[in-house]
C-alpha cells in the first residue's frame, strides 16, 4: 500500500472513531502505537492526523502531540450560531436559484434508514453533510458552501449524538418541498428548526452522559 492510500485509509478510520465517540474529547493519540497497528511508518499517521486537524477534529499541540479536540459550551454555541447564519443566508438565495436538476439530486441523496448501527450512522453523517453542502452550493456562492462544509465537518460528532437517522430524510424532504414551492419563509423555518433541534438534543445528550469529557465550561 502506498503512503498516500495508507494515509487516506488511516484518516478515514480515525475520523470514524472520533465521530462515533470511541475516542473522547481530550484523548491523546499515540503515534507509535498507531503506526504499529497499521503496520506503517509514522509519516502516514502524522499526515492523517494533520488532515483531521484541518477539519477541527484533532488539536495539534507542539511538543505535546495530537489530541481529540475539546470544545467549550461557548464554542459549541458559536458554531451552531454560525451554521444558522450561513445556512439561512444561503437558502434565501437557493430558493430563487435552485434548478429542477439540483432538486432531483438532493432527493436522491438518502439511501434510507437501516438502523442505528455505526455503519449506518457513518452513511447518515455523510448524507447529511452532502445535503446541506449542496443546498448551500445551489445559492451560487461557493465560498459560502465551502465554509459551511468545513463547519459541518467540525459538527459531525453532534450528528451522531443526536441519533436523527430515522427523522433526517423526512426533515430534508420538507425543506425540498418548500424549495420546490419557492417558499422562502417555510424553507427558513424548517431549516432553522432542524439546526436548533440538533443543538438542543446534542447538548442534552452531552450533559447527560459525557459532560466531563467535553469539558463544556462557559
Amino acid at each position: 500500500m502506498s503512503d498516500t492510500s495508507s494515509k487516506n485509509t488511516i484518516y478515514s478510520e480515525i475520523r470514524r472513531t472520533i465521530i462515533m465517540g470511541h475516542r473522547k474529547p481530550g484523548d491523546r493519540f499515540n503515534v507509535e502505537e498507531l503506526a504499529d497497528h497499521y503496520q506503517t511508518s509514522i509519516t502516514p499517521i502524522r499526515d492523517a492526523l494533520q488532515m483531521l486537524g484541518q477539519e477541527g477534529l484533532v488539536t495539534i499541540k507542539p511538543r505535546s502531540g495530537y489530541f481529540v479536540t475539546r470544545i467549550t459550551l461557548k464554542e459549541l454555541r458559536d458554531m451552531f450560531d454560525l451554521r444558522n447564519i450561513l445556512e439561512l443566508a444561503a437558502i434565501e438565495r437557493t430558493v430563487e436559484r435552485i434548478t429542477p436538476e439540483r432538486l432531483e439530486e438532493l432527493k436522491m441523496i438518502h439511501a434510507g434508514y437501516t438502523g442505528d448501527d455505526e455503519e449506518s450512522y457513518d452513511r447518515y453523517t455523510e448524507e447529511n453533510r452532502r445535503f446541506h453542502y449542496l443546498l448551500a452550493a445551489a445559492s451560487g456562492n461557493h465560498e459560502l458552501a465551502r465554509t459551511l462544509g468545513h463547519l459541518l465537518d467540525r459538527l459531525a460528532r453532534f450528528m451522531v449524538l443526536r441519533h436523527a437517522g430515522m427523522t433526517m430524510p423526512e426533515t430534508h424532504a420538507r425543506i425540498l418541498e418548500a424549495l420546490q414551492e419557492r417558499d422562502i419563509d417555510e424553507s427558513r423555518r424548517v431549516l432553522f428548526d432542524d439546526i436548533k433541534d440538533t443543538f438542543d438534543t446534542s447538548l442534552e445528550r452531552i450533559m447527560e452522559t459525557e459532560a466531563d469529557a467535553w469539558h463544556l465550561e462557559m
